[in-house]
């Protein structure tokens, strides 16, 4: 089956970079691109024409949220209720239990599939909240997210995130981190069964990763025992670290190293390393490319950095400086790592952020961080056939629309894309050569009551912090709303 794409751009490769052409196809054979360019006079089988549109390769999103939500709750807490967004001491020693069911699990799961396939993301490492599960995710938890990922047509690494220890809220409101290390061997050995499952289904869309909670989450013998099993079955491994200074503190006081200190000891460099968030790294800093430096260490031993823009500027953080981390060497990838999932709003945020925090305006382009979500997620990957659009590539690509007024005048596609409009411009998306995303549906889902139902389980979600919170506070006093509700009025949801 041979299918000609066309529209007004295109934004293909030269194999050094992306290139925009005007008035262009993209043919695709099957799984795998055939074509790239204008004047294309070979065999179609079925022509697509999408009219004033960008095609551009499928975003692809390595710390994506597949949660119900990670940003409108927790990024807006007061001093006084942040401790209660945590479990308390109480809550780890006596009562913790699953929020959700295992099928309500799976609701939130697809609910949370469907926003990534609709905002142009193709391939996705999944990020979410452990803090609703009685421990960390399962091997059948994973396993059921997969059966959904590959049912909408997504291109997944995957695995069950595990730790061996919590962020708690003490009775003094302050943060420790208490241990099980038996939860933590548990969930090792769920993600070494999701190794073997994926290497036996043998899926082109489904690959094993090692996918560890926060840093300061796992036991040094956790953390040895990835970076074994990391090198001897040559999977990657995603951990969060280098996000706060407590993180740097609290691994100091707990083993004497500092988290890069603790990487190097562990043997997680020695692994394909991917690290979101990076931010605490002063990238500016003289030392930090010197011999041993934090930039010289992470760019000499491979790893990929995924920044994402959106969360660390809901939470008051920004990238000291992207440019300096791609200037070392370091592979720059992007995430969102809460909701929307939306990437193009995430490079609209992060180049904005970059010129602000390096008071340079030509910082932070757009062309470096649309990089980061397509050529730089795939060499995160090890994957040369994914993020371009190119002979021989994967047939991964997102059509946006530039057609809505207002979108306003179309300066250069891309740059108009992502300073006047969002991931909500996209269309179309194709994974392997599948359309997954139709004329901004999903064939086959019913978004109207998967809406419905995410709702549900969101204040499902919201009225089970109240049992978490130390102090063990309504909802109402967790989640004010903006403003007062009005006398006689129903409470929002979240309330």
């Amino acid at each position: 089956m041979i299918t000609q794409l066309s529209a007004q751009y295109i934004l293909g490769f030269d194999g050094t970079q992306h290139v925009l052409i005007t008035d262009g196809h993209v043919v695709v054979q099957d799984d795998q691109i055939l074509y790239v360019g204008t004047g294309y006079d070979g065999p179609v089988d079925e022509r697509r024409d999408y009219g004033q549109s960008l095609i551009a390769p499928g975003l692809i999103d390595l710390d994506a949220l597949t949660d119900i939500d990670h940003m409108i709750i927790d990024s807006w807490p007061s001093p006084e209720t942040a401790p209660g967004l945590q479990w308390s001491r109480d809550y780890f020693q006596h009562r913790r239990h699953d929020v959700f069911t295992p099928e309500q699990r799976q609701t939130v799961r697809r609910f949370a599939l469907a926003q990534l396939a609709l905002h142009g993301v193709t391939t996705y490492m999944p990020i979410a909240s452990e803090i609703h599960s009685a421990w960390a995710e399962t091997f059948e938890e994973l396993q059921g997210m997969t059966e959904t990922s590959l049912e909408i047509g997504l291109r997944g690494f995957l695995g069950p995130a595990y730790r061996s220890g919590v962020n708690v809220t003490d009775e003094d409101g302050g943060r420790v981190v208490l241990f099980d290390e038996e939860e933590g061997r548990q969930g090792f050995a769920d993600a070494l069964r999701y190794l073997d499952y994926a290497a036996e289904l043998d899926h082109p869309l489904v690959t094993g990763v090692l996918l560890p909670c926060r840093i300061e989450t796992l036991s040094d013998e956790l953390m040895r025992s990835t970076a074994r099993a990391a090198v001897e079955r040559d999977a990657l491994v995603r951990l969060h670290c280098l996000q706060s200074p407590a993180e740097d503190g609290f691994l100091t006081e707990l083993t004497g190293r500092t988290t890069l200190e603790q990487l190097v000891d562990t043997g997680l460099l020695d692994a394909s390393l991917l690290i979101p968030h990076g931010i605490v790294i002063d990238a500016k800093a003289p030392e930090a490319t010197r011999d041993g430096g934090p930039l010289d260490l992470l760019a000499r031993n491979d790893v990929s950095i995924i920044h994402c823009p959106l969360t660390s500027f809901h939470y008051s953080k920004a990238l000291s400086s992207f440019d300096a981390f791609k200037a070392a060497g370091i592979n720059m990838c992007l995430g969102t790592d809460s909701f929307p999932p939306d990437l193009i709003k995430g490079i609209d945020v992060g180049t904005h952020l970059a010129r602000l925090v390096e008071e340079r305006l030509d910082a932070g382009r757009v062309s470096d961080f649309f990089d980061a979500g397509t050529l730089g997620g795939a060499a995160a990957l090890r994957r040369d056939d994914l993020g371009r659009l190119a002979p021989g590539a994967q047939a991964d690509l997102m059509i946006a629309s530039l057609a809505d007024f207002r979108d306003g005048a179309v300066e250069d596609p891309l740059r108009t894309l992502v300073l006047n409009g969002s991931a909500r411009n996209v269309t179309d998306t194709f994974v392997a050569g599948r359309p997954v995303v139709v004329d901004g549906t999903l064939p086959g889902i019913d978004l109207d009551g998967l809406r419905a139902e995410g709702q549900a389980l969101f204040e499902q979600m919201v009225a089970a912090y109240s049992e978490r919170d130390h102090l063990r506070r309504g909802a109402d006093a967790l989640f004010p709303g903006t403003y007062p509700a009005a006398a006689g009025s129903r409470e929002p949801a979240a309330q």
